[in-house]
């Protein structure tokens, strides 16, 4: 199977037993317990850590990785007036769920041609198992400090899956951790999500927070700088990732405007010209709402006086009140006379209290000194 892998099109391929994750689950508990859960995971604890809760008798998981790509080649630029967003890296080329899924098939045929008795069930990041912990177990790589499954070839820049088996496929070994005493990922964090080694709070992570629907806090949205969706800070500080950049899956490879979009164009997008644009890429689950949102937020942290007009234009029409809100926001980093106009008519007249509140604290912002832009990425 691990010499089969390189033609299935798969990077890293590993084999574990079938038996429960006990230690993962005491962690999960205390996970709970500190309110730590994004809220998109698998509710059921007994489920993500018992395979036999998923499939009847199973006997061995393999766990795959493809790599993907971490640097964009010819990127477009962002400037005034056309400022840009970016998406995570996890994000570019092809939605990694198609992406793995049909890696998973290719291998269940392979397998099957050997071992017609197979039957197996594949699981990718919505699966009930944790991707990362089978992976793990599997010898795909080490859990690193950043909860990100890293090995010395491919760093941490990988899509995981994973196929649960009734054949009795014999383990692979867990890899040493080799993050040694390197603190570097949890001293970046830009809003202190990783509350320590392989510890994350995912309410507080950017990557949680760009793929929310709400409103968001100041600062929250301050530390977002230009970030669409995800956060790829912990993986690029890494000293084991660096140098590292994998283009041989077609799949992945970015476009880079959509990698790196414009702005100004996403905040009148409809549904149609948004899942053109994005609806291969992995960033479009959530819909257009946090998108657009997130690009208001990446437009008040550049400042950018040339789009008050568009901003405005939200705050003034847009039927859903976190974007008319997060647009009050961002034109009262924005300022101007454009920005200023739009406060004021939206404090007085909005139909919804939270965004007349929003409007009010933008305009009092005005009077005072012009904010340092944000944690934006040109």
């Amino acid at each position: 199977m691990l010499a089969a892998a390189k033609s299935l099109g798969i990077d890293r391929i590993g084999v574990t037993s079938a038996e429960p994750f006990p230690e993962l689950r005491e962690r999960l508990v205390l996970h709970r317990a500190l309110g730590y859960e994004s809220g998109f995971e698998e509710p059921d604890l007994d489920k993500r850590t018992q395979p036999s809760l998923s499939f009847e008798a199973p006997r061995s998981i393999v766990a795959i990785a493809v790599a993907y790509p971490s640097k964009l080649k010819n990127p477009p630029v962002s400037e005034p007036g056309a400022r840009r967003g970016i998406l995570s890296r996890s994000a570019w080329g092809e939605d990694y769920h198609r992406v793995l899924g049909r890696r998973l098939e290719r291998l269940a045929e392979w397998l099957a041609e050997r071992a017609p008795e197979l039957r197996w069930l594949s699981m990718v990041d919505t699966g009930a198992l944790s991707d990362r912990a089978v992976a793990e177990r599997a010898g795909i790589g080490w859990s690193g400090k950043n909860c990100m499954i890293m090995n010395d070839e491919l760093g941490s820049w990988m899509y995981l899956g994973e196929m649960i088996t009734n054949l009795p496929l014999p383990p692979d070994a867990p890899l040493l951790d080799q993050c040694g005493d390197c603190t570097i990922c949890i001293d970046a964090c830009p809003t202190g999500a990783l509350v320590g080694p392989g510890q994350l709070n995912a309410q507080k992570c950017i990557s949680y927070l760009t793929q929310s629907k709400g409103l968001l806090d100041e600062d929250a949205m301050v530390k977002m700088g230009n970030r669409l969706y995800g956060c790829d800070t912990c993986q690029i500080v890494c000293p084991i990732n660096r140098g590292i950049d994998s283009r041989h899956q077609p799949e992945t490879l970015p476009d880079p405007d959509v990698a790196k979009p414009l702005l100004r164009p996403l905040l009148q997008m409809g549904n149609r010209e948004f899942k053109e644009t994005f609806g291969a890429s992995s960033a479009a689950w959530r819909g257009r709402k946090p998108i657009q949102r997130n690009a208001l937020i990446g437009l008040g942290n550049f400042r950018d006086e040339a789009s008050a007009g568009d901003v405005a234009r939200v705050l003034r029409e847009d039927p859903r009140f976190e974007l008319r809100a997060t647009a009050a926001w961002a034109l009262g980093r924005i300022r101007g006379d454009v920005a200023q106009a739009a406060l004021a008519e939206a404090a007085e007249a909005d139909a919804d209290e939270r965004v007349r509140e929003a409007a009010s604290r933008a305009l009092a912002a005005l009077a005072e000194p012009a904010p340092k832009r944000g944690g934006v990425r040109d």
